[in-house]
């Protein structure tokens, strides 16, 4: 327990600190972010098991294709250099991670209030036409909580990825567009709902994870 409560602090102060770092240390902030972040996530790699790992691999290559397309492909959001940092699939992860850990300390009251403290703010942006594209990240996110498994999981990372999103936009390491591209809806920088996006990649790394569980059954072992 001490243990997953150091974890939890080291992974929150990597993720303040390095945006920080990203922003305000001309040059060498992103290298050391970069270092940093790589750091801690082939460490906890190296230590997972072998499920863990499987999960952890399959999470990075998600959140390095999703970060691809919505930031380079669609312009849902721009990082103040126009590129992609190399801490920022990483840097996923550890956020995924740190609200697994978050989640296994959480009630389960936090299933329903998250979304009833949400609603009212979603409704409000949504008459308002401030902020349609919220409306349907909250939508996925219900969703997710109905049809998902990790409830709990899901509701942490709806916090967790809106404390981040609004401390990185507010520092400046990002911008959402506030007309979403294609689509032409209005959405917040940062939008209400981002963590919407972090419980489609659960949902994406469960998957790959059993199906990997599904073929290790199948193998056949030959007779002698």
């Amino acid at each position: 327990m001490t243990r997953e409560i150091g974890n939890a602090a080291l992974f929150i102060a990597a993720i303040v600190i390095g945006l920080a770092f990203d922003q305000t240390v001309e040059f060498w902030g992103q290298t050391l972010t970069n270092v940093a972040v790589w750091t801690l996530f082939l460490r906890w790699l190296h230590r997972a098991g072998q499920d863990e790992r499987t999960a952890l691999t399959a999470c990075l290559v998600y959140a390095t294709v999703g970060e691809i397309f919505l930031s380079l492909a669609w312009g849902l959001y721009e990082y103040r250099l126009g590129n992609i940092p190399l801490f920022v699939p990483p840097g996923h992860v550890l956020l995924f991670v740190l609200g697994r850990i978050l989640a296994l300390r959480a009630g389960e009251w936090i299933v329903w209030a998250v979304p009833l403290a949400a609603t009212p703010f979603v409704c409000l942006l949504l008459v308002s036409g401030a902020g349609v594209f919220d409306s349907l990240l909250f939508s996925m996110f219900l969703l997710c909580l109905r049809f998902g498994r990790a409830k709990k999981l899901y509701a942490v990372m709806f916090v967790l990825a809106l404390a981040m999103e609004v401390y990185g936009t507010w520092l400046g390491n990002w911008t959402w567009s506030t007309t979403v591209p294609w689509l032409g809806l209005t959405t917040l920088n940062p939008p209400l709902a981002a963590g919407a996006f972090y419980c489609v990649l659960d949902l994406l790394v469960m998957s790959t994870l059993h199906a990997c569980r599904t073929r290790g059954a199948l193998v056949v072992v030959p007779a002698r």
